[in-house]
């Protein structure tokens, strides 16, 4: 039955909104003071273990959802067991040595408690994430992590709030230190990332967007400016790259360009792409992530790179390209 609504003023509700969120801050803080030498020979654990398994129920097992998915995200074969169908066959994802994290703010629900025999058979380390260090669940386990709070963020202190939120946050403190341990770098990181926008910046080159082969548009030095324009209106790029005969880079001529010498009252009619030309056009490899070449854009206020290989020229690269993949 729905409970009936009260009195309570907006100001009350104001009010409890932010004793909650001030209650949580003080509990995420109070962890750092129990990051000790435990919390190190855990991570070091985790690094060495082939796979690291999470176990939990309720509210419990929902952070630990969340703290597995972190893991596997970071590269580490990483599982989330319900403890409840954990002794119904799901055990047989564990094998020794693993590393088994079983979270219970009570330390002694009864699922995970009937799974501690099994453990200690497979001969897998068991960290508690526990807030109560002399529950059952931390007497039985290789290492224990603290993660009591003060208080429940609620007004009758029963709800799982700042509980969930410590435990949630020491264990994305456990990921962060392995992550420094492995050396993750942001390459590694977008290996697991391939799909949505996080995985298209980190992943998409400039080889992968680049105008190659015909479709760059592309004259020789001494080439009329009635070629020049027309080059740029079939490659539809808004530039032509100007080469010698042996096909080096010369230069670039931009629909900018040819505006500017229009204004100036310069005769373009009889000059040739060299006259029209800058000898220094910006550059980048096709190696280069997408979103670097973005960047080196906005820099120089352009919106093409020419892409090279010393002195070979391999594609363009334009930014309605880039912008058209959702790398920015």
């Amino acid at each position: 039955m729905r409970a009936l609504k009260n009195s309570t003023s907006d100001q009350t509700i104001i009010d409890m909104a932010c004793r909650a969120i001030k209650i949580e801050s003080e509990a995420v803080a109070g962890l750092a003071k129990r990051i000790d030498d435990t919390f190190v020979k855990i991570v070091h654990h985790i690094d060495r273990c082939q796979h690291l398994v999470i176990t939990g129920m309720g509210k419990s097992g929902i952070i630990g959802k969340k703290i597995a998915s972190t893991f596997a995200s970071l590269g580490l074969p990483t599982l989330f067991i319900h403890a409840a169908e954990a002794s119904h066959g799901d055990l047989g994802m564990i094998v020794k040595n693993d590393t088994v994290i079983a979270i219970s703010n009570s330390g002694e629900t009864e699922e995970v408690l009937k799974l501690l025999p099994s453990f200690k058979r497979i001969n897998c380390t068991l960290v508690a994430l526990t807030g109560k260090p002399e529950s059952t669940l931390a007497k039985c386990s290789d290492f224990v992590l603290n993660v009591g709070v003060q208080e429940e963020a609620c007004s009758i202190d029963l709800v799982p709030t700042a509980s969930t939120t410590a435990t949630l946050a020491l264990g994305d403190a456990l990921a962060v230190a392995f992550m420094e341990l492995r050396g993750i770098k942001e390459k590694d990181f977008a290996q697991n990332h391939p799909g949505g926008s996080l995985g298209r910046r980190l992943l998409t080159t400039v080889a992968d967007l680049m105008h190659a082969g015909d479709d760059i548009p592309k004259v020789f030095e001494n080439v009329e400016a009635q070629k020049v324009i027309a080059e740029m209106s079939q490659k539809r790029l808004g530039m032509t790259i100007v080469t010698d005969q042996k096909g080096k880079l010369k230069g670039v001529i931009t629909d900018g360009d040819l505006r500017r010498l229009m204004e100036n009252n310069k005769d373009i009619s009889r000059a040739t792409a060299s006259d029209m030309m800058k000898k220094t056009p910006k550059t980048i490899t096709q190696e280069t992530l997408a979103a670097k070449a973005v960047q080196v854009m906005e820099e120089y206020s352009i919106t093409s790179l020419i892409v090279c290989n010393e002195d070979k020229i391999e594609g363009v690269i334009h930014l309605h390209d880039i912008l058209k993949a959702g790398i920015v």
